[in-house]
């Protein structure tokens, strides 16, 4: 059976950057330094890969990136609308935030943006 893994670009579209800012990061915090970027499961010809079921771990590792402030930076438009809808709901951003984080692990093979689309979703109906 094939293994899955997600690459610098399933990790880019499940956080809402790009490639390249996962690359970024992944210079910019190595392994030793005062806030690692998780390291990959395996590699292949030089291309890293993470389990699909540590996304969780890495959107840890991001929201805690040094300098980010209170807010966590500005979320992705994706993020936005999701938080705008949580609040319409009555759930402030720590709640709304801590959900996604579940779901995200609950339904690893689901991006960040695709989970926000599928719970806007459910709470028109």
């Amino acid at each position: 059976m094939t293994e899955h893994y997600l690459g610098v670009i399933g990790i880019g579209d499940a956080l809402g950057v790009s490639r390249h800012a996962v690359h970024k990061w992944r210079s910019r915090y190595p392994d030793g330094s005062n806030h690692p970027f998780p390291e990959p499961d395996v590699e292949v010809d030089g291309a890293p890969g993470w389990q699909a079921d540590r996304l969780a771990e890495i959107v840890r590792w991001r929201d805690g990136l040094p300098g980010r402030g209170a807010g966590g930076g500005r979320p992705s438009a994706a993020r936005q609308e999701y938080l705008r809808a949580a609040a319409a709901r009555g759930l402030d951003r720590d709640e709304a935030l801590r959900a996604l984080i579940t779901f995200t692990e609950e339904f690893p093979e689901m991006t960040e943006p695709e989970l926000c689309a599928w719970l806007i979703e459910k709470w028109r109906k």
